[in-house]
């Protein structure tokens, strides 16, 4: 349990590290969603995911939204994000060989949880700049109003925690 605040902690879900959930997880989220050319995903919890879920379905590519601008990036485009899990604002950049992965393409936006949405909201935002149609938002959990929603796809229901631990 981590706090984010005085009243409400979260619980940790990291897929670094464990291979055999990796799999799994992509294995069953490959078969919830839509038809796409692309997936795309924010730097860096979700990259194993994305790759084992790319391997799985056979293609050999995937976009990754950095959270710096790297030196082989051109023309970078950028968003920000308030994430719960992390502190203070965020940017995500994407450079043009990417646009290009993404322009006028059906897109999947991976992620390992879906919480207050604003990680989502900040790839949509990018997505759409760089011309892409988003066709699914999958995630391997959604955590507490985010499993409420009808236009994200996942494979369960992380709860939130009172400061005490108790499921909120």
């Amino acid at each position: 349990m981590f706090p984010v605040n005085d009243k409400i902690s979260i619980a940790a879900f990291i897929l670094f590290g464990d291979v055999e959930l990796t799999v799994n997880c992509a294995s069953e989220l490959l078969k919830k969603v839509p038809e796409y050319d692309i997936m795309v995903t924010a730097e860096a919890k979700s990259i194993p995911l994305i790759h084992e879920m790319a391997r799985q379905a056979g293609v050999n590519d995937y976009v990754i939204a950095r959270k710096k601008p790297k030196v082989y990036m051109s023309d970078v485009i950028e968003v920000s994000v308030n994430s719960i899990t992390t502190h203070g604002e965020q940017k995500l950049y994407i450079g043009k060989e990417d646009v290009e992965k993404i322009k006028d393409k059906r897109v999947l936006i991976v992620d390992d949880v879906i919480s207050t949405g604003e990680s989502l909201n900040a790839l949509e935002k990018l997505i759409e700049v760089a011309g892409g149609n988003i066709v699914g938002k999958a995630a391997v959990l959604a955590e507490g109003d985010a499993a409420d929603r009808k236009d994200i796809i996942f494979l369960k229901k992380l709860p939130l925690f009172d400061s005490e631990g108790n499921e909120l």
